[in-house]
């Protein structure tokens, strides 16, 4: 438990940045394994703290990577076995920091996150006494946490800068939903005109109401809305892989060591500031490069 703690406070209170006139970046690359999803893994396993620290269950989760991460990471600090369920067609580094963490790998078929969910459900319902599922598609926690940590440093952020105009614009990817709906959802409650916009990979046009396909912007555009619901959206852009990964080497250059939908979060926000000259734009830097170098 002393681990746990010690490390939860480093999650979360990430930089703001301005990256470029109107565009305003939550740098979650400074979270403990390097990605926002630090941030939903120790606030859903901090609810249920007590019983997992009496019974030790093997903690379960599916995932493209970056929560299946910080679940490893968590469950060994809380000294908890763990299996993660993640299709196979991931990066290497995504699942070689999975295994480093002790965590038992399970691969899937490529692209197949609804048969990783339904392994994951299907595992954690077999073993009700020893399994603690994350379940983060699914989970209003994931919606919550956002809702009481990321927009709230937001909108402190805008508030101790008083001379900068509030954001009118979210933009971001959807993976599980629970960032784009925590974090709008907070927003307007300040400015209820916010303007709500995702991001699809161009070849996974899920959202558009196409088939899903192979892209290379792991982490969004899996297949499914989960916790998003598209009553809220005002546009969604679409990303082309290939667009993602050399912006992505660009940014690497310019001293942004962040990840392929990184990139694509801020090719989408200067294509809607094209459109939209007046808007004030808030996205996300949502983990580091270092997961995707096979890719690039």
């Amino acid at each position: 438990m002393d681990k746990f703690n010690k490390i939860k406070q480093l999650v979360g209170k990430t930089p703001m940045i301005e990256y470029s006139p109107n565009i305003y970046v939550k740098f979650e690359v400074y979270n403990p394994t390097g990605s926002i999803k630090d941030r939903i893994v120790f606030y859903i396993l901090e609810k249920f703290i007590d019983t997992i620290l009496k019974n030790k269950p093997t903690i379960i989760e599916a995932s493209s990577g970056s929560t299946g991460i910080a679940v490893a990471f968590a469950s060994s600090l809380l000294g908890c076995p763990c299996k993660i369920i993640m299709p196979s067609n991931m990066s290497i580094e995504r699942k070689n920091m999975i295994k480093m963490f002790g965590a038992e790998l399970i691969e899937v078929s490529a692209g197949d996150f609804e048969g990783a969910i339904q392994l994951r459900n299907q595992l954690a319902n077999e073993n009700k006494d020893t399994f603690f599922s994350i379940n983060q598609f699914h989970n209003p926690l994931n919606i919550q946490c956002h809702y009481q940590t990321t927009a709230n440093e937001i909108v402190e952020y805008f508030q101790q800068n008083p001379h900068l105009t509030f954001p009118d614009t979210i933009i971001s990817g959807v993976g599980t939903g629970g960032t784009i709906m925590g974090v709008s959802k907070r927003l307007r409650e300040i400015n209820p005109n916010l303007k709500v916009v995702i991001i699809e990979p161009a070849e996974s046009n899920v959202f558009s109401g196409g088939a899903l396909g192979k892209h290379k912007i792991q982490g969004i555009g899996d297949g499914n809305t989960y916790l998003l619901d598209m009553d809220i959206v005002d546009e969604i852009i679409e990303i082309k892989s290939e667009d993602a990964v050399s912006r992505c080497k660009k940014m690497y250059r310019e001293g942004f060591y962040v990840g392929i939908s990184s990139a694509a979060y801020i090719l989408a926000a200067e294509d809607y500031l094209s459109r939209n000259p007046d808007a004030h734009i808030i996205t996300f830097m949502c983990d580091t490069g270092s997961k995707y170098m096979s890719i690039i």
